[in-house]
């Protein structure tokens, strides 16, 4: 492939990664480094080399097959100003406008390609993106709040609140550290009931590895308690595992 067109092999390459990661359910991670989720953020920030994300085409993989608009919209941010000097890569945007499930995204991309990629515009795109970013993450904790309340005053079963607990958690695009202290904190609280923990760890794969690693390390270092004895039981059968994936890796 040309990259004078604008399209690397590199993008190529990431793009499938990220196609088959999203079929898999897998969280998109930074490029060269599995231990860090790919957040707005890092979409958002021109400061930060994403290496093959710099590509038009898994950008705009993400402005499409990502299920939450924060994170679509960001990659939409990122990808409207690699169309202003490369025909083709107009020609992906103009596809990413057509097929994305988002029509905040779809908006976007009718409001640049009408005004011609104009760079005030898609200044006014990227601050509106940086915006709704936060909105988003400071309603996905508040919600994550007011379901361990209801939880606590059993309005809420406790299948249903770890069930949203990890799809609030994942649709947020917490930091690993947030998800590592919440997940942590749920395990270790003697105010939580040890129903509730068994279900966390029955969710516990799809926390990404470095963060099950992490919280792994966290319980088998806390004071031993009543609760804790028994998640670190419940850990045992986990630990040999990513230890051994951690070694091969």
């Amino acid at each position: 492939m040309d990259e004078s067109l604008g399209i690397s092999h590199e993008g190529i390459k990431v793009a499938l990664d990220v196609k088959k990661r999203y079929k898999r359910r897998e969280p998109i991670c930074v490029p060269g480094d599995n231990a860090r989720i790919l957040l707005p953020e890092n979409l958002l920030n021109a400061d930060v080399d994403l290496h093959g994300f710099e590509d038009p085409l898994p950008l705009a993989m993400v402005a499409t097959r990502d299920p939450e608009s924060p994170m679509a919209l960001a990659a939409t941010a990122r990808l409207t100003p690699l169309a202003r000097d490369a025909e083709l890569v107009s020609g992906v945007v103009q596809v990413v406008g057509e097929s994305t499930k988002h029509p905040l995204v779809r908006r976007c991309v009718e409001l640049v390609t009408e005004n011609a990629f104009s760079p005030k515009v898609l200044s006014s795109l990227r601050f509106h993106a940086s915006r709704m970013v936060g909105e988003s993450r400071a309603r996905y904790t508040r919600a994550l709040r007011q379901n361990l309340h209801a939880m606590m005053e059993g309005t809420i079963p406790p299948r249903e609140f770890v069930q949203e607990f990890f799809e609030l958690t994942e649709a947020g695009n917490l930091r690993n550290d947030i998800r590592k202290k919440l997940v942590l904190s749920l395990l270790l609280s003697e105010a939580i009931r040890p129903s509730v923990k068994f279900l966390v760890l029955e969710n516990f794969r799809r926390l990404p590895q470095p963060v099950r690693l992490s919280i792994i390390a966290g319980v088998l270092k806390a004071e031993p308690t009543r609760h804790t004895e028994i998640i670190k039981e419940e850990l045992k059968w986990i630990v040999s595992p990513e230890r051994h994936r951690r070694d091969v890796h």
